[in-house]
């Protein structure tokens, strides 16, 4: 659970997505197992015991599970509920770390997104170091957030990432994104990572404004590319709704 501080939960309450649900558990869980299996030497009986143990698991989840896709929904309310699934700030995806965000009121009265992350052993790049890929995966998600709290929701077209020296590994960091701008269809945004107020990383990138229906048409092209069931039950008849029109 998110603790309190540094202006957490912000203007828009408490999320809703971060609690002791069983799939937040079974999230953490995993969670658990890559850390300590990535950053600790551990023995071989141990892990062949629990590889073991997980195997059973993975096969009764997989002969539980239906063949259809999680509903995705539209995001609103806390910045923490719009994707719960989210690689980066899911509470619920058990490869994220996950990112804790909020909304405050930033210059001007304008909505911007505030965060913390404290990355583990999972995530390193050079000793001690946050991997690079990561923050970019990490820039990418907050300034998303960024524009839909805004109300400029967008596609990465491109991301910008200086890295201004090492992100630390295993230390708390501070996390902002701010939406500075659109012209046209494209869609500004700035983000910043902080440690022990540093900046240790920025990034700038322009997003793409969407219509609906090319959204639905790239949809649909991914779906037929795709080895299994990509798209959930209500997106699968908004695209047979649009093909027959």
């Amino acid at each position: 659970m998110p603790s309190e501080g540094n202006d957490f939960p912000g203007i828009d309450g408490s999320p809703r997505s971060t609690g002791d649900e069983p799939l937040n558990r079974l999230a953490d869980a995993v969670r658990r197992i890559s850390a300590v299996a990535v950053g600790h030497p551990l023995p071989d009986g141990e892990i062949a015991e629990a590889a073991d143990q997980l195997v059973r698991i993975a096969d009764g989840l997989e002969r539980s599970a239906p063949a259809s896709k999680r509903p995705r929904f539209q995001p609103s309310g806390h910045p923490q509920d719009f994707f719960p699934m989210s690689p980066m700030i899911g509470f619920a995806n058990p490869i994220a770390p996950p990112v804790e965000i909020w909304s405050v009121q930033g210059e001007g009265g304008r909505r911007e997104i505030r965060g913390r992350a404290t990355f583990g052993y999972a995530y390193e790049g050079p000793p001690t170091c946050v991997h690079g890929g990561i923050i970019a995966e990490l820039f990418d998600e907050v300034m998303g957030a960024a524009n839909l709290v805004t109300d400029n929701p967008g596609m990465t077209g491109t991301l910008t990432v200086r890295y201004r020296r090492p992100t630390p590994l295993l230390a708390p960091l501070d996390i902002v994104a701010r939406f500075t701008g659109a012209e046209r269809r494209k869609v500004f945004t700035w983000a910043g990572i902080y440690h022990d107020g540093a900046l240790t990383a920025e990034a700038e990138g322009i997003f793409i404004k969407m219509d609906p229906n090319r959204l639905l048409d790239i949809a649909s092209t991914n779906a037929g590319a795709a080895d299994e069931q990509v798209i959930d039950d209500d997106l699968a008849q908004l695209i047979a709704k649009k093909a027959g029109s």
